[in-house]
């Protein structure tokens, strides 16, 4: 699926700590913990919880968040829809390394078991 040039600038330039806590609220929400999100954030990128707050610290746009980080060779794994787009589909690598982090904080929102989350591991 081609996202529009428009779409993954925006997403490039996001910065991770803006979104950040909305991850958080939306998995305790739920019942979940931020310790549980970051098991997953460190699942998908190899950040540990201090290089994540470094990245937020730092104001990283997804962009530097992505480029830093050592994606899970399992990521492409992941599939399925969110925010209207098949992340298998998704053709711009750092739009789709953005919505594979928007679904497993959707699943792990949805309750789904962290083995279920953490595919392969």
């Amino acid at each position: 699926m081609n996202t529009t040039n428009t779409h993954n600038e925006r997403i490039a330039k996001m910065i991770f700590g803006s979104v950040y806590p909305m991850y958080v609220k939306k998995v305790e929400a739920k019942g979940r913990t931020e310790k549980e999100l970051l098991e997953v954030i460190n699942w998908l990128t190899g950040f540990n919880e201090e290089q994540v707050r470094d990245q937020i610290a730092q104001k990283a746009t997804f962009k530097i968040f992505f480029e830093k980080a050592t994606l899970n060779p399992d990521a492409g794994l992941i599939t399925g829809v969110i925010c209207g787009y098949r992340v298998e589909e998704i053709q711009n690598p750092l739009t789709q390394q953005a919505r594979y982090l928007d679904k497993l904080v959707d699943e792990l929102a949805k309750g789904r078991k962290m083995e279920k989350i953490l595919r392969g591991s």
